[in-house]
């Protein structure tokens, strides 16, 4: 699996964040150095990321405090992806959200009108990440499903990368609400390929020069790859070598770390 022939052909990348270039708030190693390979060499990079909780803003001001400087160009979430998606293909304005303020602001950029309770009916229940969640979050978005609410949820992950280890996200909240409810949720982060082609229109690429990097089999790399993309999976996240036989994933690479993949990049385009 260290066939890195094709980096010498890449034009773009999509990198998840979590687990690989951050664990929780904390830099994983070569994290300044590849990006600024990438930078110096004029590969364009997308953050591509599942997590919900935080805006593009707040990745930006958050990169800045470890040396890094992103413009919003650089940073696709997918909750700016939901609420694209529920702006273009669905009806209706008001709004229960499970989540934080990344998803809240992306909800609100699209002209979204968020209820806090079950006092008014809404057209959506929208379920993202959510460190702070209760049982009285879960108990009125299960009313609001009854009711024929619209059932959104930002991403898959069930679990996500952290200091302390593997926590609880999205997914577990989406599985939740699916158990009590009954009813299913249209899920749009990665592998939705929604998030994928949003990502090659920001970097104007073409998905045979493009790779994704990321940490998760079932995510970043296999929506990747039914993108066209070539996949890189890192080990300082979720997923390692001996995942891709038990979930029957390959990508085109598996990297220990942004290191060893910052040394292979180099050794490829060199003259």
């Amino acid at each position: 699996m260290n066939n890195s022939y094709f980096l010498k052909n890449i034009k773009a990348i999509m990198i998840d964040i979590d687990g690989t270039l951050l664990a929780g708030s904390t830099p994983l190693p070569a994290m300044n150095s590849f990006l600024s390979f990438l930078q110096s060499n004029g590969i364009p990079f997308l953050i591509l990321t599942n997590n919900s909780t935080l805006s593009p803003q707040a990745y930006i001001q958050k990169m800045r405090e470890h040396g890094v400087i992103l413009g919003e160009k650089n940073i696709l979430t997918c909750s700016t992806v939901a609420a694209n998606y529920m702006h273009t293909n669905l009806d209706g304005h008001a709004v229960y959200v499970i989540g934080e303020s990344g998803l809240e602001e992306a909800l609100l950029a699209e002209g979204y009108h968020l209820i806090s309770d079950v006092s008014k009916p809404v057209d959506f229940v929208v379920v993202g990440g959510d460190h702070y969640l209760t049982y009285d979050k879960l108990k009125y978005g299960c009313l609001h499903l009854q009711t024929g609410a619209h059932f959104i949820g930002t991403n898959p992950d069930v679990v996500s990368p952290s200091e302390e280890g593997l926590i609880p996200e999205c997914g577990t909240n989406i599985a939740a609400l699916e158990a009590a409810s009954g009813r299913k949720a249209t899920v749009i982060g990665k592998p939705n390929p929604l998030m994928f082609l949003r990502g090659l229109e920001v970097l104007g690429s073409q998905p045979s020069e493009t790779i994704m990097l990321g940490d998760r089999l079932e995510t970043d790399i296999i929506g990747g790859q039914q993108a066209g993309l070539k996949t890189i999976l890192i080990e300082t996240g979720v997923d390692k070598q001996e995942s891709i036989t038990d979930k029957g994933i390959t990508p085109d690479l598996v990297v220990k770390n942004l290191a060893v993949l910052l040394d292979l990049w180099k050794n490829a385009i060199s003259p």
